[in-house]
């Protein structure tokens, strides 16, 4: 008697087909895992680093290694010698775990490096991570002042906009990426007269969750019926925790992601760390476990954070593609009215932030606003924005283009948008 047949979409079937970028995901961290695995084997590491992350101090305890959306296929161990120490994708079936005892160590302090899967990352825990000028411009001084019963909720969008009205929940957030233009994008939405949004970063979704919504309703501006109030703090993104809890919130939430080139967008959070810290290492003593072997430190804040599909692949579990908006930082700069217009259509809103409220610094590189009915000078970002970036190696920048090469074209396939990060470098 023949074997039964398999039925069709059971992993493992006849008629089961793997998402191509699922299935790119699998490939590329066993692969890696098998490359750490020689490394360690070499003594590379040491018996140490393929200790589980229960035996590692200051770490979270490891769950169950979750098995890959759609393969069948049990994900990477979860232990500092799998690839970014963990399985690629955190289980869909379980709400993913607090990553607070997320590892700070890192050379002179100054870098976030942690062993937690990729859903489990960076959250900002150590007083001096969170003070650092790259991860958030707001103290807790001015969430508490903008916080309290009374404020206005930190600074709004338009003046012309009357201070009356109520407080609500936003209905959008731009949840990232750190350094992809993010302040950019939030500035030159806040010209539409339709928008009002908080000026700080309130960091609710991350680090003042415990202080309740009507703490976060208080941070908001006061809007008028059919505007929109939107924040943005681009650690979102690389929060475990996030979309769990603004879905819990507002379950149509609209979200909008800042992407850039991963390579660039490393370097340029490293010469923002470099001018407020100038004795920390090189770039290339820091994206290195081993240079020689050319094996990349991953758990590098910097480096972790352009891993954009395996961030994706936690916010997917809690909100459908439909709901969130992916604008490209190299774009915002060299077409802000083309990106502004798919932020605008995006939200529902006319198209009023349009070319005449561009114009474009050749001393700083990008784009400047300005009001078309008068002749005021254009407002430029800060002088914290177009800093002039170290030299790199050019070998580094070649093996951070190979390393990122896989996750750039996941997450391509993931969003259904091409970034052309790779075609920009072969232009170069």
């Amino acid at each position: 008697m023949p074997p039964p047949a398999a039925q069709p979409g059971v992993p493992g079937g006849r008629g089961s087909k793997v998402p191509p970028a699922r299935k790119l995901l699998c490939m590329c961290s066993l692969s890696l895992c098998l490359t750490y695995l020689c490394y360690s084997l070499m003594g590379g590491t040491g018996p140490g680093s393929l200790r589980s992350p229960a035996a590692l101090p200051g770490t979270a305890a490891p769950r169950s290694p979750a098995a890959l959306p759609g393969t069948g296929l049990p994900g990477p161990p979860r232990s500092p010698a799998g690839f970014l120490g963990g399985s690629v994708a955190p289980d869909p079936s379980a709400a993913p775990a607090r990553a607070d005892n997320s590892s700070r160590e890192g050379a002179a302090g100054a870098w976030p490096r942690t062993p937690l899967a990729p859903g489990e990352v960076i959250t900002a825990q150590s007083g001096a991570f969170e003070r650092d000028p790259q991860e958030s411009s707001t103290t807790d001084e001015e969430l508490s002042r903008a916080g309290s019963p009374g404020s206005r909720g930190g600074s709004s969008s338009s003046s012309t906009t009357p201070d009356y009205g109520e407080k609500r929940l936003p209905q959008a957030l731009i949840i990232g990426v750190k350094k992809g233009g993010t302040r950019a994008l939030l500035e030159a939405i806040r010209a539409h007269p339709d928008v009002r949004a908080v000026g700080t970063e309130p960091h609710f979704f991350d680090r003042n969750y415990e202080k309740g919504l009507e703490w976060y309703r208080n941070m908001m501006p006061k809007t008028l019926d059919g505007q929109i109030t939107m924040e943005k703090t681009p650690s979102y993104f690389v929060t475990n925790e996030a979309p769990r809890r603004i879905h819990s919130m507002a379950k149509d939430t609209k979200l909008i992601v800042v992407v850039r080139n991963p390579v660039t967008r490393a370097i340029s959070d490293y010469t923002q760390t470099l001018s407020k810290k100038p004795e920390i290492p090189t770039f290339e003593v820091l994206a290195f476990k081993n240079r020689t072997l050319g094996l990349i430190d991953a758990s590098w804040s910097a480096i972790r954070i352009g891993i954009y599909a395996l961030h994706l692949e936690n916010w997917l579990q809690y909100f459908p593609l439909s709901q969130i908006l992916f604008v490209s930082g190299e774009r915002l700069i060299t077409d802000p009215a083309g990106e502004m217009a798919k932020v605008q259509d995006f939200l529902g809103l006319k198209r009023i932030v349009a070319e005449k409220h561009f114009y474009f610094n050749k001393t700083k590189g990008f784009p400047c606003l300005k009001k078309p009915e008068d002749s005021s000078a254009p407002r430029c970002l800060g002088k914290s924005k177009g800093r002039t970036h170290p030299k790199i190696d050019p070998d580094v920048i070649h093996r951070l283009r190979k390393f990122y090469k896989p996750f750039n074209v996941m997450f391509y396939q993931m969003t259904g948008q091409d970034f052309q990060w790779e075609q920009e470098e072969s232009d170069k």
